[in-house]
């Protein structure tokens, strides 16, 4: 019988069965359409937890039903300088296609906070896509809200500049 409730812990990019649960799930959702629909190169898979555990800003989470990993959320720290304070940037929310609609993304998400509040954030940034309506409903479930200073500046905008470093970018 499978637990219906997650088990999400800090993932530790020294183990293996954590760094290959990572490379997993990442790989699965960026072969998803709302990834884009197709798979990290091997050579970036390969190098992708390493590069996680240089950076001592980035930190992962996993959730586990019965012992498989099913959800992923990779986070960086990050610091406003109007509050003086770190902020954590939510990079990637993963929950695998079959465990979607059980409340793990929100199980992740609690974590986080959690996570930001011992580090002494004052809050929590991520991005979506405005044709991610499923994914906009949990997040606004969970407390999030399109940022904005003023009403009459409208809301922020993210963008994007690509920068070839010797491989492709992404």
């Amino acid at each position: 019988m499978m637990s219906m409730s997650p088990t999400v812990r800090l993932a530790d990019y020294s183990c293996e069965r954590h760094a290959q649960s990572i490379v997993r799930l990442l790989d699965g959702y960026a072969r998803d359409p709302a990834g884009g629909g197709q798979p990290i190169p091997a050579d970036r898979l390969s190098r992708l937890v390493g590069e996680l555990a240089r950076r001592p800003y980035a930190f992962s989470l996993l959730a586990f039903v019965d012992d498989r990993a099913v959800g992923l959320i990779n986070c960086f720290e990050s610091f406003s300088t109007f509050a003086c304070q770190g902020i954590v940037n939510i990079h990637d929310v993963v929950v695998e296609r079959e465990f979607r609609g059980r409340g793990i993304a929100g199980e992740l998400l609690q974590a986080v906070e959690e996570v930001a509040a011992e580090r002494g954030c004052c809050k929590m940034t991520m991005e979506v896509l405005e044709g991610n309506e499923p994914a906009q409903r949990a997040y606004r479930r969970f407390g999030f809200v399109p940022y904005q200073l003023r009403e009459e500046d409208g809301r922020a905008m993210f963008w994007e500049k690509k920068i070839d470093v010797g491989g492709s970018p992404l």
